[in-house]
C-alpha cells in the first residue's frame, strides 16, 4: 500500500502536490469559521479574481461532475438544451448528471475533428429546428483541453463566441485540464476564457495536484444568482471549506498550478517522442497537452495489462490513452516504453 508505482490511466491517480499539502497543513492550525466564511476561502477567491483579471463570482465543489452539472443547470431551464461535442465528458462520462441537475435539459451532440466543436457545427444544431416541440438551445459547452487532449485556439474560441452572441447562447467551459491548456498555449487565463466569450469556467484542482476540489468561476456574475443555494442543495457545500480553498491558494500563490501543468505536458511530449520511435505504434491525435493517445496491437495491450500497467481504452474513439500528471517521472515513462517495445 505504501509503494504504488506511477500509472498512466489518469492524472486523478496522482497524489497531493507539496504546495497543496503545505497549505492544507497551515489551514489545520487552530479553528476557522465554517461554510466558506474563513480567511483561506476569501484569499483564494480574491486570487482567482487577480489571476483572471476580472471581478468574478467564485464557488467551490468537491468534484468535476458536480461543478459541470450545477453550472450548466444554472444556465438552463429544463426545456433548454446544451450543445456539446459527441465525446465530451458531460456526454460520455458523467452518467446523465447534467440532465439530472437541470431537471431535464437535453444535450445536443455535434461532431468535430480532434474532439473540438466548431462554429459551423454549432450553427447547424441551433438552426436545425426552432419549433416549440424541440428543446431550445441555450448553452454551448466546450472542454479545454478536450477529451482527446487537443486545444481550442484563441481564434477558434472567438469564432464560437461570435456564434454564441448571434444566437444569444451562453458558453460553459469544462476546464478539467484548464491549467494544462494555459501552460501549453502560453496565453493568460483571461485571454482564453471571458475575453473569448466564456461565461462560466469549471477549473479543476484535483487533476492539478489537489486531493479534491473544483473552482467554479462565473465571469458573468448575473448568472450566479442563487448559485450558493444550488451548491448547498446538491450536497456540494463543504462545511470545512478551508480544506478545499487553502490547497487552491497553495497552487495559486506559489505558481504550482502552472508548474504542475507544464511538467505534465512536458512528460507527455517526452512519451510521445519515445512512442514515435517504435514500429507498430500510431499516435492517434495531436499531442497538445498532457495526454497521449496511441493505437497499439491488441496483444500488446493485453501484455501491458498483465504486467500491471493501468490505462484507459474506452476514452475517445478507441486506442489507448496515456495520461501524465504533476508527479510523472521520466524513469517511469522509460519503463512503460520499454515494456511496449518488448511486447510488440
Amino acid at each position: 500500500m505504501n509503494n504504488q508505482p506511477e500509472q498512466f490511466a489518469s492524472d486523478n491517480n496522482s497524489g497531493i502536490c507539496p504546495e497543496a499539502w503545505e497549505y492544507m497543513l497551515k489551514a489545520n492550525q487552530g479553528s476557522a469559521p465554517a461554510y466558506g466564511n474563513d480567511v483561506w476561502t476569501q484569499k483564494a477567491t480574491d486570487y482567482f479574481r487577480e489571476l483572471f483579471e476580472i471581478d468574478c463570482k467564485v464557488f467551490f465543489a468537491f468534484n468535476g461532475t458536480a461543478a459541470n452539472s450545477l453550472s450548466l443547470a444554472a444556465l438552463c431551464q429544463s426545456y433548454h438544451s446544451v450543445i456539446c461535442h459527441e465525446i465530451s465528458h458531460i456526454e460520455t462520462d458523467e452518467c446523465g448528471a447534467p440532465e439530472y441537475a437541470s431537471n431535464g435539459s437535453k444535450l445536443l451532440l455535434a461532431k468535430g475533428e480532434n474532439g473540438k466543436l466548431t462554429a459551423e457545427a454549432i450553427e447547424v444544431l441551433v438552426t436545425k429546428r426552432t419549433d416549440i416541440h424541440y428543446p431550445k438551445p441555450k448553452v454551448i459547452s466546450i472542454t479545454q483541453a478536450t477529451e482527446l487532449g487537443t486545444l481550442y485556439t484563441p481564434d477558434e474560441l472567438l469564432s464560437i463566441k461570435e456564434t454564441a452572441q448571434k444566437h444569444n447562447l451562453k458558453i460553459h467551459m469544462d476546464g478539467a485540464r484548464f491549467a494544462n491548456a494555459v501552460a501549453a498555449m502560453n496565453k493568460s487565463p483571461a485571454e482564453i476564457t471571458w475575453k473569448s466569450g466564456v461565461d462560466v469556467l469549471c477549473f479543476c484542482g484535483t487533476k492539478n495536484g489537489m486531493a479534491l476540489g473544483e473552482a467554479i468561476l462565473f465571469f458573468n456574475k448575473a448568472l450566479a444568482e442563487d448559485f450558493d443555494y444550488r451548491i448547498k442543495q446538491a450536497g456540494q457545500l463543504a462545511s470545512k471549506m478551508r480544506f478545499i480553498s487553502a490547497p487552491w491558494l497553495g497552487l495559486l500563490e506559489t505558481g504550482a498550478w502552472l508548474k504542475n501543468a507544464r511538467h505534465a505536458n512536458q512528460c507527455a511530449a517526452y512519451l510521445e517522442h519515445k512512442l514515435l520511435g517504435i514500429d507498430g505504434v500510431e499516435i492517434m491525435f495531436p499531442r497538445e497537452a498532457n495526454a497521449v493517445f496511441a493505437k497499439l496491437p491488441e496483444y500488446t495491450i493485453q501484455i501491458l495489462k498483465e504486467k500491471g500497467w493501468q490505462f484507459y481504452t474506452f476514452i475517445g474513439v478507441g486506442g489507448v490513452r496515456f495520461m501524465c500528471s504533476w508527479n510523472t517521472t521520466q524513469s517511469r515513462i522509460d519503463e512503460l516504453v520499454n515494456d511496449i517495445k518488448n511486447a510488440i
